[in-house]
């Protein structure tokens, strides 16, 4: 236990006269032949006329011609010319004078020792500074102490720092303000923030918290850095009688940092009614927290005052405009963070990175970013750590290795390769792209594997489908002691979401409520959307009615869960509760509204609420809106409408719209405009398997076979290779997989066995196997066998012989279901009373008694 015992007086504490004695105060007698030498003088003023204009290599140059001229220089001279090395950080200027004052054979005193001290901490060799520091002896005063402690804070050697600050109490000492800056300074994090508390009242106790702006300072610094106490920060800012500029912005910055943007903006007020004129840095703090808070309209005001205050083409200030510019506008336009940037001025590495940063943050700019970077590094601005982890995370986007290869490359050959941050943005470039082998080696080389390189590599395997290898990763980094958090519990459940896992998200749920992140909004957004997409609507809609503080993404997750599960008319309620709540919707929102819509042919709903996007809430369709409203209009078998309504659109089609109508020209049996349909895709998307694989089900369907075998020659020479389907069901927490025709499952001859008892049951019950889903020119007998090879049917039958009858089956299929198979599936949960719910790759049929909840139509 620490313990600072010391009186109290009201004014700070000043040392005995025998520790202040100042050798800078003391008059230094010159070498005796420097005061017969008459160009002595005359040198030293030209040194010091050099020094104030900043040539200090002329001034060097003099002091050796002092030297050469017989009028060696004096501990006065060197000491200004030490302090002028400091001040410019010209350290290896500053080594050479020490060398020539070692040469000198001049005794040197207290002053010159300290600068030296001060040289050598800035520099960075902490070795040298204490090496001098204990070969002082006797001549070691309050500011040797100061320089000392100050020396180990500032280059990451906190305890030595509070060590020696401990050891100079005992020897008598008595801290002044740089000393209690510096050493608290050092208690400014984790670690030793317990022992800043303590000196915090020993500061309150000698009065330099009233004293000294420096002091208090550090303080709040020490309380924001050391636990993330705003709190204690605030009143060690309200006790401070003298506040400046510095003070105030620094406070500001503290609440904009750590999630409080409304108290930053309210403080930036008080600040202004008491007479302070904020500067750059003031600004740039209180924009970043307009940004948070999503205030563009106040965020604008303070734009137009920088501009009239010329602080406009400020790095700081810019940097902050483009970010806010960015992330605040209501349809994700970059446009007006690109004015911001190209007014600047100059352009530095913090400018470029903000403005590549807006870019990928914008979601539909990730070329454009690469374009930016490749722009920068060509106008030999070399790029940060900052810059290559957001350029990797466009490449991610655009899942484009090939280009993240080059750009990490680069970071290799500037040595930014082992910055934690880059190597976690590498790891999502391949998971994005998904190379989870590469993803693994990247995360298996990082030198010092953090939460968020735990996150990345987990939240990869989630997204790709390998949910086995993030829940063993859960249990590395429980292991590792690194602590979990709310992004790793929501990556998991994505995981366990993305494959049906219901088992394991129940798991995760219940380590949740252990872990008292029941509240967590983050969290229960992940449990909504795990329990909805693993077929559990009603759980999901529990954990949302449990909410405490529900936000957009709460609802419009809630919202879409309903639209999937072909609960149109709740869905749309959930919606109107939303708006009641004064809850302003997203773009993902109306995807939401709008799908739930198309899932039960609600067109007249579905239009009305498309209209209402931009005037009731000023949100701008995008194409996934547009491609909606096709689906809407060409799933009902308004194939002419949907050509027209995308003829009309502002916007060219592309992919998705077109697919959206390919898809529905499937269903319909619109040969030709199908057939347009995958025209207009593969123009945009030659190397699109999809598109061919739909034209050709397309032709198949109509008996077209000499199409079919054009279509797939095509593919072939193209190297394209059409996605094979797979159905699964999780049993007992282990996920079953089943590709057509399976057999290498242990249990496979239970399940054909179960499969031809099931077929003989509901032939008897009016079952016609419908052989136009078989999409090969094969005889009918073999068509109606290879109907019963489908992986939704062996999941199914699989499910029947695996799980008790009082539990729904759950099968999950990585396309659209076999209409075939939807109907046997009618027939099997009538003949065997089962409740059986099929996620496809457009949404849940929940099947009972015979019925879907879908009504046939999908």
């Amino acid at each position: 236990m620490i313990t600072l015992s010391l009186p109290s007086p009201a004014q700070p504490l000043l040392p005995p006269s025998s520790k202040t004695l100042n050798p800078s105060r003391q008059n230094i007698i010159p070498c005796s032949h420097s005061l017969k030498n008459p160009n002595f003088e005359p040198l030293k003023n030209r040194l010091i006329r050099q020094l104030d204009v900043g040539h200090l290599h002329h001034a060097f140059s003099t002091l050796d011609l002092m030297t050469q001229q017989n009028a060696p220089p004096d501990l006065t001279t060197y000491s200004i010319l030490l302090k002028s090395c400091i001040r410019f950080r010209n350290f290896q200027l500053g080594k050479l004078v020490h060398r020539k004052l070692m040469q000198s054979g001049l005794e040197l005193d207290s002053v010159v020792l300290n600068t030296l001290i001060s040289l050598y901490s800035k520099c960075g060799d902490t070795e040298t500074a204490r090496l001098i520091f204990e070969g002082m002896g006797n001549k070691r005063d309050l500011v040797s102490w100061s320089a000392m402690v100050s020396c180990f804070a500032n280059n990451s050697m906190e305890l030595q720092a509070i060590w020696t600050f401990l050891d100079m109490l005992e020897l008598g000492f008595y801290p002044n303000e740089y000393c209690f800056a510096a050493v608290i300074r050092a208690c400014s994090n984790a670690n030793y923030a317990w022992v800043g508390e303590i000196i915090y009242g020993f500061v309150v106790k000698t009065g330099y918290l009233e004293a000294d702006v420096c002091v208090g300072c550090e303080l709040i610094d020490m309380f924001v850095k050391g636990s993330g106490d705003l709190g204690s920060a605030y009143k060690v800012f309200d006790k401070m009688p003298d506040r400046n500029l510095v003070t105030w912005t620094l406070m500001i910055t503290r609440f904009a940092q750590l999630d409080c943007a409304r108290d930053a903006i309210d403080l930036f007020l008080d600040m202004e009614l008491s007479g302070y004129v904020p500067d750059r840095f003031t600004y740039s703090s209180v924009l970043s927290a307009c940004t948070e808070l999503g205030l563009l309209a106040l965020g604008k005001q303070l734009h137009s005052r920088v501009i009239r205050l010329g602080l406009a083409s400020d790095v700081c200030v810019g940097c902050s405009l483009v970010d806010m510019y960015a992330k605040c506008a209501a349809d994700g336009s970059v446009d007006d963070s690109r004015k911001v940037f190209d007014r600047m001025p100059e352009h530095n590495v913090m400018s470029w990175t903000a403005i590549i940063t807006a870019y990928v943050q914008s979601g539909e700019c990730d070329k454009e970013a690469i374009e930016l970077f490749c722009k920068m590094i060509s106008g030999h601005i070399r790029p940060n750590h900052f810059s290559f982890s957001s350029v990797l995370k466009a490449c991610g986007n655009l899942s484009d290795p090939y280009t993240g290869e080059q750009v990490y490359s680069y970071a290799v050959k500037l040595g930014l390769a082992s910055v934690n941050c880059v190597g976690n943005s590498l790891i999502s470039m391949y998971a994005r792209s998904g190379r989870m082998e590469h993803a693994r080696n990247a995360f298996d080389i990082l030198f010092e594997k953090n939460l968020v390189s735990y996150n990345a590599i987990v939240d990869g395997y989630a997204k790709n489908l390998k949910s086995e290898e993030a829940f063993l990763l859960f249990n590395e980094i429980a292991d590792t002691g690194i602590g979990i958090s709310a992004f790793t519990f929501a990556s998991l459940l994505s995981g366990a979401a993305s494959i049906g896992a219901m088992g394991k998200g129940e798991q995760i749920h219940g380590r949740l409520l252990k872990g008292g992140y029941k509240s967590n909004q983050c969290i229960c957004n992940a449990l909504i959307s795990m329990y909805s997409r693993c077929g559990n609507i009603e759980a999901a809609f529990l954990v949302f009615n449990e909410m405490e503080d529900r936000n957009v993404i709460s609802w419009t997750s809630m919202i879409t869960g309903f639209a999937k599960h072909g609960f149109a008319t709740r869905a749309l309620e959930m919606f109107h509760q939303m708006l009641e709540t004064g809850t302003k919707p997203n773009e993902i929102t109306y995807v939401a509204v709008l799908s739930a819509c198309s899932h039960v042919g609600m067109i007249s709903e579905g239009q009305k609420r498309f209209n209402s996007m931009y005037k009731e809430h000023g949100i701008v369709p995008r194409m996934e809106h547009y491609a909606c409203m096709v689906d809407l209009l060409a799933r009902s078998g308004l194939l002419v409408e949907a050509m027209e309504f995308i003829n009309s659109m502002p916007l060219m089609a592309d992919a998705l719209v077109w697919r959206t109508l390919l898809g529905a020209c499937r269903v319909h049996g619109n040969t030709e405009l199908g057939r347009h349909a995958a025209e207009m895709i593969l123009e945009q998307e030659p190397d699109d398997p999809a598109a061919y694989i739909l034209l050709s089900n397309l032709h198949a369907s109509a008996g077209q076979w000499k199409d079919v075998v054009k279509i797939r020659k095509s593919m072939k020479e193209r190297n394209l290779i059409k996605e094979a389907g797979c159905s699964w069901i999780e049993v007992e927490n282990r996920v079953h997989r089943f590709h057509v025709g399976e057999t290498s499952h242990p249990q496979a001859w239970q399940i054909y066995q179960e499969l031809d008892q099931l077929a003989s049951k509901i032939k008897e019950m009016g079952y016609i196997p419908d052989t136009d889903f078989v999409l090969h020119d094969i005889e009918e007998e073999q068509k109606e066998q290879f109907l019963f090879q489908h992986s939704e049917k062996i999941a199914v039958a699989f499910g029947l012989i695996s799980t008790s009858q009082s539990k729904p089956i759950r099968i999950f299929k990585n396309l659209r279901v076999c209409g075939d198979c939807h109907t046997a599936i009618k027939y099997i949960s009538m003949a065997t009373g089962r409740e059986i719910v099929v996620r496809d790759s457009n949404r849940f049929h929940h099947i009972k008694n015979g019925v879907c909840s879908c009504n046939d139509y999908w």
